[in-house]
């Protein structure tokens, strides 16, 4: 096949929205792009009116279909590309949101008698309701000596599928019985566009525990709290499971009418968001890092062998391409943490000021916080609001601010937020590299990489030069690459990503006068994240408070 003659699409379905991209096979180009917000969002507060628990966060999966529908032929129009043109489509979504379904893969919150229970939804990645059970799963698993835990840095964490379905299991015993698949929603999309039910490999591997080819055995599932460990394993396999780059099968007459596509063309197996901005970014060789900068943050590397490190989220073999273990790692909160603060803590005059200028108020804080030095402001913080992922795996901690005073101004407090978030991405590379996985590069991507005053302090905290991935939506340019592999153009990822990949111009280099004094700022960053961290008992009383007064 021609590459210079074909197209493909890649789809990135993210938090709030969906946006599929036109790509060039013969040089990665993004020639044509839309993007779909879901209609009912993430419900945190309410359902249908009632009030949901705290740290819920849930989606309604026929939104995914609205993307597909909306936002595949609205690219190629923007493209000006016949469909005839495309020879396969990728996807990859936000990673451990599972969905419960019934045998035929229909979810469970479209069945009339289910639609106001809760645990009948898509569970997002950032649902943290499972926090008991997760501890439980590990408790199991280092009373039994699981081999499989150190894939997972000798803990768990709360974001991944087999908590959530304990969860589920114990919190909706109805809702649990019915479902007869708790499906990745990357790998749910592709079998709406396909029918067939194929798992995705790497993703199993890094949420649902599949590691060496199998699950975690029915009896460790029970000694957890499962009722019944064969039933649990029947909820989370399939018939097949299948790597990176493969054709998990051909676009199927449905998805042809829901697309607008060619019924046969290859349908890419379902990827990770964080994990397609590798190839994305031509960042597939060991060593080289990718930070996707976003609303959580996450860090991917590949190395040639396995190591140990404590508080990852994961390692896969061929978790990211194949041949080379794949590592994750991450912070539950980044962009979410800036977003927080400037719908939440920022007085009317800023607001003016920001409309005065003719900017937003990311960039207004940005560009104030820029003009000082390093620890003018007298604060450290944690970067801990949505809980901590790595490399303490503990989502009831919470977010400080700490030397606050009556001269505080909120431009001082948006920096020291951003300083924390950039102390925490340097407490996991340190943790990396202290375990034997190298960091010879880092390459940063993702939505926040457009604050240069970001980049700028992460450049600086880290002591290195952060590259920066050279498209816009790397996501979607990386699940075109997956494409342009299942359909053949390529042979492999790796192959795909040398011609499809690409880098901006642009460099971030570590000023040495900061880099000196985040030395000094850093230290105290971990003092104070071994205080509150390791000795988790103040955070953790507070979130029971909290817990108990809102159940009244």
């Amino acid at each position: 096949m021609m590459a210079d003659q074909s197209y493909v699409i890649g789809i990135d379905f993210g938090t709030l929205s969906g946006r599929a991209s036109v790509i060039r096979t013969a040089d990665g180009a993004e020639v044509g792009a839309h993007v779909v917000d879901y209609p009912h969002g993430v419900l945190e507060a309410d359902l249908d009116g009632v009030r949901l628990p705290p740290d819920t966060a849930l989606q309604v999966p026929a939104d995914y279909l609205r993307v597909l529908a909306e936002a595949v032929p609205r690219a190629l129009a923007d493209a000006g590309v016949e469909p005839g043109s495309v020879v396969g489509l990728g996807l990859d979504v936000t990673s451990a949101t599972v969905i419960p379904t019934t045998p035929d893969g229909t979810p469970l919150c479209e069945l009339g008698d289910l639609a106001g229970r809760p645990h009948a939804y898509a569970k997002l990645w950032k649902h943290h309701g499972a926090h008991a059970q997760t501890r439980r799963l590990v408790d199991a698993a280092r009373q039994r000596g699981e081999p499989w835990l150190a894939r997972y840095g000798g803990t768990l964490s709360v974001e991944l599928a087999v908590p959530k379905l304990l969860e589920l299991a114990e919190a909706d015993p109805r809702v649990y019985a019915q479902t007869a698949h708790f499906v990745e929603a990357l790998d749910w999309i592709v079998w709406q566009l396909t029918g067939e039910q194929v798992r995705s490999a790497a993703a199993a591997g890094y949420k649902s525990l599949h590691q060496d080819g199998t699950h975690p055995s029915a009896a460790y599932l029970e000694d957890a709290g499962f009722p019944s460990g064969p039933e649990a394993l029947a909820k989370l396999t399939a018939p097949t499971m299948a790597p990176l780059g493969a054709r998990a099968g051909a676009l199927s007459a449905r998805g042809a009418e829901l697309t607008g596509l060619p019924a046969g063309i290859a349908v890419a197996v379902g990827n990770i968001d964080a994990h397609v901005t590798a190839p994305a970014a031509d960042a597939v060789e060991p060593g080289q890092l990718t930070m996707i900068l976003g609303t959580s943050t996450c860090f991917i590397v590949s190395a040639e062998e396995f190591h140990e490190v404590p508080g990852m989220f994961g390692a896969v073999d061929g978790g990211i391409v194949a041949g080379l273990w794949g590592y994750e790692a991450g912070q539950s909160g980044v962009g979410d943490i800036f977003a927080w603060f400037v719908d939440t803590c920022v007085p009317p005059e800023y607001h003016e000021r920001a409309r005065a200028e003719g900017v937003g108020l990311h960039d207004l804080l940005s560009g104030l916080a820029a003009d000082q030095p390093v620890g003018a402001h007298g604060l450290i913080a944690l970067d801990w609001h949505n809980g901590n992922r790595s490399i303490l795996v503990d989502p009831r901690l919470s977010g400080l601010v700490l030397g606050q005073t009556l001269a505080t101004r909120p431009e001082d407090t948006y920096r020291a937020l951003v300083e924390a978030t950039a102390f925490g991405a340097r407490t996991i590379v340190e943790s990396f590299e202290r375990a034997g996985v190298a960091v010879t590069e880092i390459v940063a991507a993702g939505g926040l990489i457009r604050n240069s005053f970001l980049m700028q302090v992460y450049a600086d905290v880290l002591g290195r030069p952060l590259a920066v991935v050279g498209s816009s939506q790397a996501g979607a340019l990386g699940s075109g690459i997956h494409a342009a592999v299942a359909a053949g153009v390529y042979p492999d990822v790796r192959a795909a990503a040398a011609v499809m990949g690409r880098r901006a111009d642009e460099v971030f280099t570590p000023d040495p006068a900061a880099v000196g004094a985040y030395q000094e700022l850093f230290a105290l960053y971990t003092r104070l994240h071994d205080a509150f961290g390791r000795d988790r008992t103040i955070m953790h009383e507070l979130k029971e408070l909290r817990d108990a007064a809102l159940k009244g």
